[in-house]
């Protein structure tokens, strides 16, 4: 499990971005890969996973 910060969700179009907490590193993430509603500068943990256009977040949980 990784640790991180939302560093931007937008709820309509079901996407955003998770900042790596030791890290300057940031992974994209969809709607479908969320576990509970994120809103920005939520504390998260989440998984990474190969996708289209390089890693994205999954399993995201508020921490």
């Amino acid at each position: 499990m990784n640790n991180g910060t939302v560093k931007f969700f937008n709820d309509l179009k079901g996407f955003g971005f998770i900042k790596e907490a030791n890290s300057d590193q940031e992974y994209f993430v969809h709607v479908s890969g969320l576990v509970h509603d994120i809103h920005q500068n939520d504390e998260v943990t989440f998984d990474l996973e190969e996708g289209r256009k390089g890693l994205n977040a999954v399993n995201v949980m508020r921490a």
